[in-house]
């Protein structure tokens, strides 16, 4: 692929093995931008231990459609498919 459609990324290593995984140009220049960009995660919560509240909160900062029906355990699934 030639690097001028690649949008611009912080991390090309990582947004290159993304997007070998099949993650959008999108999705994967998102991931890649990240400010801790390929460091371990780790940090949050397990959606479980989590409330309904926070996890539509989290649902609708990423904007998941049909949210505000959603069950707790379907929340978790849209979060996870996301």
């Amino acid at each position: 692929m030639p690097k001028d459609n690649i949008p611009s990324v912080k991390n090309e290593e990582q947004y290159e093995a993304l997007r070998d995984k099949g993650y959008s140009k999108e999705k994967a220049a998102r991931i890649a931008n990240t400010e801790n960009s390929g460091e371990k995660g780790g940090h949050a919560s397990k959606y479980e231990e989590r409330t309904k509240e926070e996890l539509y909160q989290k649902a609708k900062e990423i904007g998941i459609e049909g949210r505000s029906r959603m069950t707790k355990k379907e929340l978790i699934k849209a979060l996870r498919n996301n």
